[in-house]
């Protein structure tokens, strides 16, 4: 089988199957929504940012994901800025995600965030742009500043209006629940054209991911690995997010076992798996080995009795509960919810 390196959405666009994740930090305190966005409760090293983006692009990377909410737009854009002033890639090579916060949700001031993005990565469009949740807030993240009268078709509806700007070449969605992709689906005069979501070996999301094919959106995953750093992550206080014990999808025995087989990481096995199945895959990491070594991936194949094993896996709950969405009227996750998680705050 060879896989294409590219996926197609619905608009023709093409979008890299494979990419580079940038998010940085945890969330560790229910302070940063009683706050707005402009406040840093992220840690994160610029250097370390413009490092890896630029070692991902030498490698052959061609897309980067970021969100305003990562807090490192800025460093990207730098990166970008000193890779084209080499004359070795072009703007047009290279296709860049970010995505708008909650308290931006509201059309009335999505044009405003997307921006302040294209300032900060300094361009004139990105190649996709992103809903980061289906849930719209004033100028605090408190459930009190939630915007009841702003749905996830309002949302939608703003970001058609950016796409036919032409500030963006492609909008989708991240962290939606079905029902809310019908409900924008039923509605929209341009479909969504791609759905950046929790996806890993132990939450494979079939149920969202048939939905998306039904209606022609691409799928990328975020923590395609299970976010292994997650548990490393520290604040500049020391503070340090508790974070559910389960089973790591890199110490899983099957893909141990066929990480030995093809002389590869687990790591090369997951992101193999998840992109033969067409999902596309944005795995973090700021250590340059790792990054070169993830993308190690389009020279060898999983047989379908591998990947029926890797299907087969027992699910677990997922990772990120987003729990700073509790008590918003379009929390995708309040079905779920229940006394199984006991997470810090996210954003990613």
């Amino acid at each position: 089988m060879t896989i294409s390196k590219l996926v197609t959405m619905s608009n023709g666009v093409k979008m890299p199957i494979f990419g580079l994740g940038t998010w940085q930090a945890s969330v560790v305190t229910s302070e940063l929504y009683c706050s707005t966005f402009n406040n840093t409760f992220f840690q994160s090293s610029k250097e370390s940012v413009i490092s890896s983006v630029k070692t991902a692009l030498n490698d052959g990377y061609r897309l980067i994901d970021t969100a305003a909410a990562y807090f490192n737009e800025e460093a990207i854009g730098e990166a970008l800025a000193e890779t084209f002033k080499e004359g070795k890639i072009k703007r047009e090579d290279i296709f860049i995600t970010t995505k708008c916060p909650p308290t931006f949700l509201h059309p009335q001031k999505q044009e405003e965030a997307i921006s302040s993005s294209l300032s900060k990565l300094k361009l004139d469009y990105v190649d996709l742009y992103l809903a980061h949740f289906p849930c719209a807030y004033g100028d605090e993240l408190k459930p009190e500043k939630a915007l009841h009268d702003c749905k996830p078709e309002d949302i939608w509806k703003g970001f058609e209006n950016l796409y036919e700007k032409k500030l963006t070449r492609s909008i989708g969605i991240s962290n939606f629940n079905i029902e809310q992709i019908h409900r924008i689906s039923k509605s929209a005069k341009i479909p969504i054209h791609n759905h950046q979501l929790e996806l890993h070996l132990y939450f494979q999301q079939d149920d969202v991911v048939e939905v998306c094919k039904k209606y022609g959106i691409t799928v990328t995953a975020y923590a395609p690995l299970g976010s292994p750093g997650r548990t490393s992550y520290k604040l500049s206080n020391g503070f340090q997010p508790k974070w559910p014990v389960g089973p790591e999808p890199l110490e899983n025995p099957v893909v141990q076992y066929l990480a030995k087989k093809y002389s590869k990481t687990p790591a090369q096995i997951l992101l193999r798996y998840l992109i033969q199945k067409g999902i596309s895959v944005i795995p973090k990491s700021t250590n340059a080995k790792r990054i070169i070594e993830n993308h190690q991936i389009f020279d060898f194949e999983l047989d379908e009795n591998e990947m029926r094993n890797l299907y087969n896996v027992t699910q677990q709950p997922r990772l990120f509960w987003q729990d700073f969405l509790i008590g918003h009227p379009e929390d995708p996750y309040k079905e779920e919810r229940g006394k199984q998680h006991k997470n810090p705050l996210h954003l990613i």
